[in-house]
Formats: C-alpha cells, structure tokens, sequence
C-alpha cells in the first residue's frame, strides 16, 4: 500500500498557507501542525483509522481528523477545493516556497494586483517589486533563483521519494502478476542519484503474458494519462504526492534479462564507454546481449555479471556506473569494496523532544534497538542559538545528560552516548562552552546561519576546537530549495584532515551533504566520514540507507565511515584529537 501520509501533510500544509494569507494565524498554526504530526507518522495513516487511532493521535483534533478521513474516502478535502477559491490559482503552488510565503505574495497581490505567475516574474525583473517597501535587489534576487530551482525540481523526485513510489509499485506489480519472473527499478533510481526524472521498471515474462502485464499496469489507478502502450514498452503518466510522474514499463525475455538491466542502468556517458571498449573487442552490446560483430553470434546477457566479464571486467556496482574512472578500475580489478547499509552499527545525529524532534529518548532507544540492532546511538540535540528549534543551554544540556545517564543504568546498557548538534557561530567559535562539550561523548558543530557569506575560515576554525568530533551538512545545500553556502570544501576538506575531524554525510533527502563529490575527495585525502540520518522523529531513521548510497556513489569503503566501527573504535578517533590539542584524556 502507498504510503498516503506524505500527500496529506502536503494538503495540510498548502492549507495553513492559504489561512495565514487570509490573517487567519489560529488556523494556520493548527494545519502546520497537523501537517508536521502526519509526516512523522511511523505507519499509515490509514492503518490508524483501520484500528481506531486516530483520534488518539496526539496534536490531532476531531475537526482535522474528520478531515484525514475525508480524503482516505473520497481523495479530496471540502475545505481545501474551498479555500484553493479564495487565493489566486498560482500562488497555490508558490505559497509556501523559500522567499515567498503567504505574507509576501499577499503584499504583491495587494499593492501591485499581481495574481498570475507570469506577472510575478515579470514584476520582479522589470524593478516593480523591488520598489515595494522592505524589497531589495538581494530578496527580488533570490525570489528569482527559488523560483528557478522549484521549476527545475518539478521536473524531479528526491531518491527518498522515487525508492518509495517504485518500491511500491513493484510490489503490487509483483503480488498481482504471477507471469513477472523477475522485476527491477533501474536508471538513476538504481544508480541512486540524488534526484530523479522518470521512472523506468524492467521485467521478463514469457511472450504471451506481455499483453496482461500490461494492461495491469496502465489500468492501475494512480495512472492518469496512458503515453504509449504496447506488448514491449509502456508508458503512462502517475500522480503520486499531488506531482504527476512518467513511468516507463519494459519486458524482456529472461535470456535478455542481464544485457537489459545493465543497459536501462546507465549512465548514458558509462554506456557509450562500455561500448567503445566492446567496439575494440569486436563485440556489440545493446538491450538484448552481447554480440561477436562478424558472426552476430550472442555470447552473454542473460546476467549483468556475463555482460561485464565478455568485455573483460568485473561486474560495476551501479552507484559507481558515470563513467568516472570505474571502468578503467574493473578491467584491473580493483574497484573498491563498497560500504553496505549492513555495515552500520550506530546513528551519530539524532533529535529528540529536548529540542526539535518528536520522540522522547526513551522511546527513540526501544524502537531503534528493536528495528535497527544498532550498537549505538548519539542524541544531539540543537544547542541554544536554535531558538526556534528550542536549542538546549548549558543548563538544560545538563539535564539531558543525566537522563541519558539514567535510560542507561534502566536498561543496564551504554547504549545511549551523549551529544549535542552545536551552532557554529559567525566568528567560528561555538555556541556551548568548552566545560561542557567536555562531557559529551561526541559533538557535532554546523552551521545554521548567514548562507550568504563565505563560511571557510567559519567552519574551519570550529574544527580547530578539540570538542568538535564532526562537522554537520557541511555545505548547508537543500536540494531544490537552496544552493550550498559559499565554502571552499578544498580546504575544509584538508582542514578536516589535520585536525582529526569527521565530515558527516547527512542522509535527510534534501540535503545529501556531502555530496558524492565530496565524498569522493574526502576518501582520498584519508578524511572520516560519519553517515547520519538526522532524525528527527522515528521514520527518518530509514533514511541511513541513502546516506550509505551516497558514500557508496563517492567510492567509500566500510573502513572510510567512522559509524561502521564499535563504539570503543570511536573513542580512539575522540580521544586522538583531544589529545592532539593537548587536552587530558
């Protein structure tokens, strides 16, 4: 079953937009609420109702959950078609984009009368908006550069999002095809690049079930436009989060199935490599097998493993397939060994309800161990400068400490390792002091503001402190939202190294920072790294395994990631760089 929450929270959250562009703050809140609490959800939001939960929920009142219910039972809500009436069509969608938001387009749509898209674009490149009060060549700047990036993001998913909507329709593919012999997502989702186009699913199936599978599949209900349909190929038009998709249905006999999945894969740039090599060879690859040129004699492809060794390499892992040095790797042998979500003993970033997370210590330790066999787990909650974020002071992280201390000694393990996710401030110093970042076991410092300004020197002299074990989403990016800081990764990256300090790659999806770029430099400079998920309430822990994929896209290994070790393994990396800077241990 698709997961329906996201869509909900989506609706929720167009309604409090539309409330606070009508001065209605009561209401706003409320949805923005409700929008948060149904996100977090560990489970459908259906199956609450199945059982008689909803109404439990905590944050969820009668007059929202009726509404929740309203929308499992018709796909709509009143009040929302309603409410859409009241605000211009276009700012809909644009109502709750960075630079934007329900207070800004209801002064451009009051003092200039502007109510389409086309005329907001307009009015901020011909100097209108920048006159208004307030507006300046910078905000019309950026308007302009969030409204790029959203176009840019409506043309593609984020991984997270695209593994969900394929896991999901290849199950039910599965479950109500018995003529599927074998099923596989493949193109970028596959290779796990962090955003998505389209979607492309390959199968085999014997010649006269093509017609079934496909009439199953452009009948299914989240298809809304049927593009092509034919006994080979499929492509239809899907809706899924309120965004329509194109996904691409492929079958193959099971003889072809290896030379398909590697050739639908990609990349297109690893393909046309792997064919010139192919070329030298007097062979030709294509979706079908592996071909001798002079005989048309098929001598593999019916396994990706037989496409690869009949041109002389190892089989390439398909994170690793952009034509960025791994072929020349597999034909010696000696692509890495890649790191493997099993790998992973313990989450080094984790919010809980002492600042901005959801969940309480207590229950993020019995569902993580329960779920993830993890080893460990560190709490590190925002430090004070997170005001909205209800950062924790000297005080109060104290506090935190000794109920770590006591779920601890209840549950007669050291499961729980004290952190916090300290701001780094302007000038570089932290915002905790060094008293009590002593007591941690591991700190996290990031950066939580002024993204305009070059934050080199910032970041890199809060690697300089002995406390600082990690430097969170480094280069401060949201994917499709906003660009990453100006930062020279050059040179944190070599900072990193002298000091002794970890680089995290944060698997939240719409950060993925570092990215495989990075990655990649940093493994070869011999710099840790630290997968991190972020969590912010019990689902996101899910989100280790695209962190893990991208770390496997920068070429790293189970030994370049610090949270594949033991918890004693990690102490050594803490107390090698206190004692680096002189601090007793």
């Amino acid at each position: 079953m698709y997961n329906i929450n996201k869509d909900l929270a989506n609706i929720f959250k167009k309604m409090a937009a539309i409330y606070e562009f009508l001065d209605d703050r009561f209401r706003a809140m409320a949805y923005q609420r409700a929008a948060h609490i149904i996100e977090d959800l560990p489970d459908d939001v259906r199956n609450y109702i199945v059982t008689g939960k909803l109404y439990t929920i905590r944050g969820i009142g009668p007059s929202i959950a009726s509404k929740i219910e309203e929308y499992v039972q018709t796909g709509k809500i009143q009040k929302y078609e309603e409410l859409k009436k009241k605000v211009p069509e276009d700012f809909i969608e644009l109502i709750d984009l960075p630079g934007f938001g329900p207070k800004t387009l209801k002064r451009i749509y009051e003092e200039l009368g502007i109510s389409t898209k086309e005329e907001l674009i307009k009015a901020l490149k011909d100097g209108r908006i920048e006159r208004l009060e307030g507006f300046g060549p910078k905000k019309v700047e950026n308007m302009l550069k969030g409204l790029q990036m959203y176009e840019i993001s409506k043309r593609r998913i984020l991984l997270w999002e695209a593994l969900q909507i394929s896991r999901y329709l290849v199950d039910k593919l599965k479950k109500a095809l018995k003529e599927i012999h074998k099923i596989e997502v493949v193109g970028s989702t596959r290779r796990r690049k962090e955003t998505i186009g389209d979607l492309d699913i390959l199968v085999t199936a014997d010649d006269e079930n093509r017609l079934k599978i496909m009439d199953f599949f452009t009948s299914l209900e989240e298809v809304s436009e049927v593009l092509v349909k034919g006994p080979k190929k499929s492509s239809v038009i899907m809706k899924f989060e309120g965004k329509e998709r194109q996904v691409d249905l492929r079958i193959f006999k099971d003889e072809e199935w290896g030379a398909a999945l590697q050739y639908f894969t990609g990349s297109k740039q690893h393909n046309i490599h792997l064919r010139e090599i192919a070329k030298e060879k007097g062979l030709k690859i294509n979706e079908y097998g592996v071909f001798k040129v002079d005989t048309e004699e098929k001598i593999a492809g019916e396994t990706e493993e037989s496409v690869y060794k009949a041109v002389g390499m190892e089989w390439i892992p398909p994170e690793l397939r952009e034509d960025r040095g791994e072929i020349e790797a597999a034909m010696e042998h000696k692509l890495p060994k890649l790191v493997e979500l099993r790998d992973i003993k313990g989450d080094l970033h984790v919010h809980s309800t002492w600042s901005d997370g959801v969940v309480s210590i207590k229950d993020i330790v019995e569902f993580v161990r329960n779920k993830y066999k993890y080893e460990y787990i560190v709490i590190t909650d925002h430090s004070k400068s997170q005001r909205v974020a209800h950062g924790l002071d000297e005080e109060r992280l104290l506090e935190e400490i000794k109920e770590i201390e006591l779920i601890n000694k209840m549950a007669g393990l050291d499961f729980v390792k004290k952190g916090i996710e300290v701001d780094i401030l302007l000038d570089g110093s932290l915002d905790l002091s060094d008293e009590v970042l002593s007591k941690l076991d591991w700190v996290v410092a990031s950066v939580h503001s002024h993204f305009s300004r070059d934050n080199t020197d910032r970041i890199i002299k809060a690697m300089e402190s002995p406390y600082v074990n990690a430097i969170g989403h480094p280069t401060g990016r949201l994917i499709g939202l906003r660009d990453p800081y100006p930062v020279d990764m050059d040179a944190v990256i070599k900072a990193a190294k002298e000091t002794g300090t970890a680089l995290e790659i944060n698997a939240q999806p719409r950060r993925m920072d570092i990215d495989e770029i990075w990655v990649r430099k940093a493994v070869e400079e011999g710099v840790k790294l630290v997968i991190s998920t972020d969590s912010h309430n019990l689902g996101n822990f899910a989100y280790m395994e695209i962190g893990v994929a991208i770390a496997r896209r920068g070429w790293a290994e189970k030994k370049d990631i610090l949270n594949t070790k033991s918890w004693e393994e990690i102490k050594k990396f803490v107390n090698a760089k206190r004692k680096k800077f002189g601090v007793k241990v």
